[in-house]
């Protein structure tokens, strides 16, 4: 478990347990989403590399250190990425973005893959995954095994929700990349859903259920 990183900041615990609430509306859920997404964005980035600039303070000229967001690529598992791919936008407005759409095969469990668009250059970029849960593993293994036939500089993966049973599949299939995640929970159940968890993240985000 060397390669997982729990975020467990108070700010980011407190905002997850307001999310599991059933009783939390559409609206509330989307919002803390996406504040979370913010949070968890500076621990992904930590090591992100910079670049040393000129800079024309109103006192004298220096030279300062920036990000070169124009290299990170963050690619949503659609559809429930879009929430976290939005709060971490607004941290890094100059990431570029790419998009992978794959749905669950509801009998296999299986990740059928339906739409695939990536900024020009990955060779030269560094991409964060993002998804609200890593349950069976199925969705993010596809999504990476296609993500390195693009050959990127790094690839780091990004939920909300795990479980011991997504994060071992995760790390056999792809043990080169990092995942990042709020919590692990207890475990999955029989259809795939992640124990305590907080239901379907899509569903709860897009009012859809």
């Amino acid at each position: 478990m060397s390669n997982v990183h729990v975020i467990d900041h108070p700010l980011v615990q407190h905002k997850l347990s307001l999310m599991r609430n059933k009783e939390a509306s559409t609206n509330s859920f989307r919002r803390l989403l996406n504040e979370l997404a913010m949070l968890m964005t500076y621990e992904v980035t930590r090591d992100v590399p910079m670049q040393e600039v000129e800079v024309q303070t109103p006192m004298e000229t220096t030279r300062t250190k920036v990000i070169d967001g124009k290299k990170l690529v963050f690619v949503s598992i659609l559809r429930a990425g879009t929430g976290i791919l939005d709060g971490m936008l607004s941290v890094v407005p100059g990431a570029r973005v790419g998009h992978i759409g794959l749905y669950r095969d509801p009998k296999t469990l299986t990740a059928v893959e339906y739409y695939f668009k990536m900024p020009q250059g990955m060779s030269e970029r560094d991409v964060v995954v993002v998804d609200p849960m890593l349950a069976t593993g199925n969705s993010a293994i596809a999504a990476v095994e296609r993500l390195k036939e693009l050959k990127p500089k790094s690839i780091k993966f990004v939920c909300l929700l795990t479980c011991p049973e997504g994060v071992a599949a995760m790390q056999r299939a792809h043990p080169d990349v990092p995942i990042y995640t709020a919590a692990i929970d207890r475990e999955l159940n029989d259809h795939g859903y992640i124990l305590p968890g907080l239901g379907d993240a899509g569903d709860r985000m897009f009012g859809t259920k």
